[in-house]
């Protein structure tokens, strides 16, 4: 173990006292190194926050949980809109049948969502979202309330005038949240609404979903005096039971609403079975792909790198020739000149990684002041930006080492 550290720091006081007699060319070597780690960090860096924030949002979909909509929930510029859009949208009787037809649904709920104004006293909110739900919406979405409470049975049932209120707007309104409790907004079409409860802050969603904090939610009932359902894009929400797989719960609704619709077994289906934890694998997918892009990049740049670090390994060992015969010849084993010079480029490497690291971090900086999810460096992601610079220094150094430690020690000792 003595020997182990004693080889180490004289690798590391070599290799330091060659960046600094060689300042410039160690730098250029290095920077296909710190380049191709600035990539490959980069982006998993940046790939996997993303993805931790869009799989947050997907989460609160509601997961373990299907969508039925007259709409499928895809994109892109070959979207078949004109399939869709003369479909019945899903009704609130549909929904009832639904609870009773399939056994393996553990909460179902009816979503509507139209976009208008809130008004109290002067102040106007414009484009704030309005949800009228059913009552097991809460059990298929996370709805934190901050103060007050959220909507009851009794509100359901009478369809009464309760409203949850999104932080956001509690403060645009009131400034401060609590101060909106008891208090009455005008909605639209003049209709007067009781805030019963504030929703606890949640933070922009990046897929343009649920963002509770610009919103109200109110009961479907309430919500049919103020639009015609079929103009307020409704959807049936169905989260299936912990135990029951996905590809099942869909079966047994894809049964039950042509059953339903009665529609004939030759005649297609007129609504779309909208599954998130499909959507949340297709997400998956996607950022595999661009971590894949990352990769390919990052690659090239460390081939570049490493042939630099390797230059610099080979005019090492030419400038050291005496000194490694000498070593040799005072009884220094080929595997000792080996591990040195190895260990040395490693080092080498490390430098570039740290270089390569510190513009990652300067790049989460900047980044996190403008997009709108935390940027994160995980551990794991350092972790392989270290292992990464051992197994580049090891590769580039492997032909010097072989080299040095192969020497005859009177060749090496007479080339000074």
């Amino acid at each position: 173990m003595r020997r182990i550290l004693e080889i180490l720091g004289s690798s590391l006081s070599l290799t330091w006292h060659e960046f600094k007699s060689h300042k410039v060319r160690t730098l250029l070597s290095l920077s296909g190194v710190a380049f191709g780690i600035f990539c490959i960090i980069g982006v998993l860096t940046m790939v996997d926050s993303l993805s931790k924030a869009v799989q947050n949002d997907i989460k609160a979909l509601g997961s373990n949980t299907i969508y039925i909509d007259k709409w499928e929930y895809s994109g892109g510029p070959d979207y078949p809109w004109w399939k869709y859009v003369n479909r019945p949208t899903p009704k609130y009787e549909e929904m009832v049948l639904v609870k009773q037809k399939v056994a393996s649904a553990k909460s179902i709920a009816i979503n509507t969502q139209i976009s208008d104004k809130i008004e109290y006293d002067d102040n106007i909110l414009n484009n704030v979202q309005y949800y009228g739900v059913t009552e097991e919406y809460n059990q298929i979405q996370t709805i934190d309330i901050s103060y007050g409470r959220y909507l009851q049975q009794s509100d359901f049932d009478q369809g009464a005038n309760a409203v949850v209120i999104g932080n956001e707007l509690a403060e645009t309104l009131f400034g401060k949240a609590d101060k909106a409790i008891g208090s009455l907004i005008t909605m639209k079409g003049g209709k007067k609404g009781a805030i019963v409860g504030v929703i606890k802050k949640q933070g922009t969603s990046i897929l343009g979903g649920f963002d509770y904090d610009k919103s109200v939610i109110i009961p479907y009932g309430f919500m049919k005096t103020l639009v015609r359902i079929e103009n307020a894009g409704p959807s049936i929400m169905v989260k299936g039971k912990d135990e029951i797989p996905m590809a099942q719960l869909k079966d047994e609704l894809l049964a039950a609403m042509r059953s339903i619709r009665k529609l004939k077994p030759t005649q297609d289906d007129d609504f779309s079975l909208n599954d998130i934890d499909s959507f949340s694998e297709f997400m998956d997918n996607i950022f595999g792909y661009i971590n894949k892009g990352g990769w390919a990049i990052a690659i090239l740049s460390l081939v570049v790198g490493m042939f630099g670090v390797a230059n610099i390994m080979f005019v090492t060992v030419k400038e050291r020739t005496s000194q490694i015969g000498l070593k040799k010849a005072i009884g220094a084993k080929k595997g000792m000149i080996l591990t040195e010079f190895l260990l040395e480029s490693s080092f080498l490497c490390i430098m570039g990684g740290l270089l390569g690291l510190l513009g990652v971090f300067l790049l989460t900086l900047l980044a996190g002041a403008v997009v709108s999810f935390p940027i994160v460096i995980s551990t794991s992601i350092l972790i392989l930006a270290v292992s990464i610079c051992i197994i580049v220094g090891v590769l580039a150094g492997i032909i010097p080492a072989s080299i040095a430690a192969n020497m005859d020690p009177v060749v090496a000792i007479r080339s000074k």
